[in-house]
């Protein structure tokens, strides 16, 4: 059973949200996958009989929001934090597009959703959940707030001209390396009919780009074209050789500083998260500090 505080805390949030939302209350509605009716019930205040506890669930997934009421991630401005804040700001203000293909566990995912959470007409899609043309461009048109539901070429249509509309979108495309072809050629294509109107940043790890180099040398349909129109180049963060450990390492505890316990020993934190190639994981250290807590 979901608290009223739970489900308050909730609201909050999604107070915080509507605040970087440019559409309708209808239209945010649409966003988070509820109806106008339930928003603004919600809205005012109130809590019981409007959503199930999945929905509930659901919203606080979308929002990050936590049941617990000491377990707020705190975000630590990494150096990998920053190179894709500043990325993710110029795309959006100029309508650009650009390609990151790097290292897995260091924060890509967090940074970006947390760019999407805090700026308006930005949104950010997980496309292993995705991976079809049609399940990302339903996807995208939902988050926009125009809906996905109804016929394909309708929502595609829809999709293109609110893009052209709304001032500054943009479109954070993180796992982009589960994406089947169709959702390839379906970007290009969504990419093509908004260019300079909407920004694009594509995210990956190494797989994305072995997939995006094996389809161009293969000459496959689309990835020559859609490689350009991101740059012709694959961004990284993290520095070749021996200075990526240590860039992961201040990465890593900058991480924990900001989320750690007082009083306790970051540096035996730091050691706890190491992996086999002598890298910190960053999905380790949630692990050893709930062990604090």
């Amino acid at each position: 059973m979901i608290t009223k505080e739970f489900k308050l805390k909730i609201i909050e949030a999604l107070k915080q949200a509507r605040g970087n939302f440019y559409g309708s209350d209808a239209k945010f509605a649409t966003s988070i996958g509820i109806s106008g009716s339930q928003y603004s019930r919600i809205k005012n205040g109130e809590t019981e009989r409007i959503l199930s506890d999945a929905s509930w669930i659901a919203l606080a997934r979308l929002l990050d929001v936590n049941p617990a009421a000491d377990a707020k991630w705190q975000t630590a401005k990494t150096p990998v934090f920053q190179f894709i804040n500043a990325q993710l700001e110029v795309c959006q203000r100029e309508g650009l597009s650009s390609l990151l293909c790097d290292f897995s566990d260091i924060g890509k995912s967090h940074a970006a959703q947390h760019y999407a959470r805090q700026n308006r007409n930005a949104v950010y899609i997980d496309c292993s959940q995705v991976k079809s043309k049609q399940k990302l461009i339903r996807r995208i048109a939902q988050l926009v707030g125009i809906g996905g539901s109804g016929r394909y070429a309708d929502v595609y249509e829809n999709l293109v001209y609110y893009l052209k509309t709304i001032p500054n979108p943009m479109i954070i495309l993180d796992e982009a390396g589960d994406l089947q072809h169709d959702a390839f050629l379906e970007v290009k294509a969504l990419w093509n009919a908004t260019e300079h109107c909407c920004g694009y940043y594509m995210m990956g790890a190494d797989g994305l780009q072995h997939k995006m180099s094996r389809s161009i040398d293969n000459k496959k349909v689309g990835y020559t074209e859609l490689f350009s129109r991101f740059g012709k180049r694959y961004g990284k963060v993290i520095p070749v050789g021996d200075e990526s450990k240590k860039l992961l390492e201040t990465t890593a505890l900058m991480i924990i500083k900001a989320n750690a316990p007082q009083g306790s020993d970051y540096n035996k934190i730091l050691r706890n998260t190491m992996g086999e190639d002598g890298r910190p994981s960053l999905r380790r250290i949630f692990n050893e500090l709930a062990k604090r807590k």
